[in-house]
């Protein structure tokens, strides 16, 4: 891919396309993770002399996590100790104004894109957005993987009428899964419950033989523990709840099919809830491990000890590592166990490690874990797992076509 990186900026009008979609809670940012990451590519090419224009999305029109990117703006001049200016509009009077007043390394941070209509709904991936401010830009950026599968105005739109360029991040989220797509016997960790996309990987990787084992924790294990036969104590709620319960058949499938390659756990942490005696009445949630075959009450939070050993042994015998999605419900302590013991073995080991998922990310945090251990630390999710599948990602085919278009810069 063509990068920014290899390319004279100062005097130019960059528009860079950062994903700063951030877990929110009661309106407020709880983590920064993914404008960190961005910030370097902006600070980067701020350093340089370019004027760089900073487009993102945050939540979806009618959820809580909906909001403007004030906040986003705050936290990169916190992170930079620079100037950021921001402006509550995207293609209107005000954007336009503050676009054309920048100077050499100035940073400007227009509004949530998806304010806009055209963004998620034009047909061909343009609009307005594409429309005004590819009249104002000499150069556009894409700098994530995370929104590549998004076929949205404020990613693929620019194609065909301004040079495009992969940006740092998005450039190194690439290289690592390229190593990835390039080994043999790799040792994938699924956690968290997205099933359907856990399966495609594993149905790929284990057909073409490339996959050494497969290890399962979180929501995903518990559904393929009870398509094994397993009792699931009140775990069963849950998966009907979830509509995880629809996935058995296909899950059965997958054992079969692929059978002793998918590892499941051999032992369990329970969450019990019992009545704390006390004037409130409270609830307290107590930790109870035991073997997946004495599994009578309680719901599947975390993996036990035993399961903890034998993945531990599996990842030091392992030359490339993906893990995707937490192996417990690692928010409550007493179920932390299994994320954090799994993630640390990785950063202990020799492995070339990728790791994704937005809630990954969060565990990393939580555990104080740098990531600096690992090979690479994905800010994708579903883009990740798309493209480690070998289907094709909407944001990445722009730029190659576009530097088709526009062979020499």
């Amino acid at each position: 891919m063509r990068r920014i990186a290899n390319h004279k900026v100062k005097g130019k009008r960059v528009l860079v396309r950062v994903d700063f979609n951030c877990p929110v809670e009661n309106g407020q940012i709880t983590s920064d993770v993914r404008i960190r990451a961005h910030a370097e590519t902006i600070k980067d090419l701020s350093e340089r002399g370019a004027r760089v224009i900073v487009l993102s999305h945050q939540g979806r029109k009618g959820r809580d996590d909906f909001l403007n990117l004030e906040q986003h703006a705050k936290r990169l001049h916190d992170i930079l100790k620079k100037d950021v200016i921001f402006v509550d509009d995207v293609v209107g009077k005000r954007a336009i104004h503050a676009i054309e007043k920048l100077e050499n390394g100035q940073i400007l941070v227009l509004d949530n894109v998806r304010n806009m209509h055209c963004e998620t709904e034009h047909p061909d991936g343009q609009g307005e957005i594409v429309y005004h401010l590819s009249s104002l830009a000499d150069y556009f950026v894409l700098d994530a993987l995370s929104v590549a599968h998004r076929k949205h105005s404020s990613i693929v739109g620019f194609k065909d009428k301004i040079p495009c360029f992969a940006g740092n991040v998005l450039a190194a989220e690439v290289d690592a899964v390229d190593k990835i797509k390039k080994g043999t016997d790799v040792t994938f960790i699924f956690g968290g419950s997205k099933a359907n996309d856990s399966f495609a990987v594993m149905d790929k990787w284990l057909s073409e033989g490339r996959a050494k084992e497969i290890l399962v924790g979180g929501a995903l294990s518990v559904l393929l523990l009870y398509a094994n036969g397993h009792s699931i104590g009140d775990s069963i709620d849950y998966l009907k709840d979830s509509g995880l319960e629809e996935k058995v058949p296909a899950a059965k499938q997958m054992l079969e099919k692929f059978d002793g390659k998918i590892v499941l756990p051999v032992d369990v942490g329970l969450s019990i809830k019992k009545e704390r005696l006390d004037l409130e009445n409270e609830t307290r949630i107590e930790r109870q491990e035991c073997d997946v075959e004495n599994v009578k009450e309680g719901q599947i939070w975390d993996i036990g000890e035993k399961t903890i050993e034998r993945y531990k042994e599996v990842i030091n015998n392992s030359h490339f590592i993906v893990l995707n999605g937490p192996i417990g419900v690692y928010e409550v302590d007493d179920f932390s166990k299994g994320t954090k013991a799994i993630l640390e073995a990785i950063a202990n080991c020799d492995a070339f490690s990728l790791l994704g998922g937005g809630h990954t990310l969060a565990a990393l945090e939580k555990f104080n874990i740098d990531k600096k251990y690992f090979g690479y630390v994905s800010l994708s999710g579903k883009a990740l797992i798309k493209y480690l599948c070998g289907k094709e990602l909407v944001g990445l085919l722009a730029l190659e076509e576009n530097e088709k278009k526009f062979p020499s810069i």
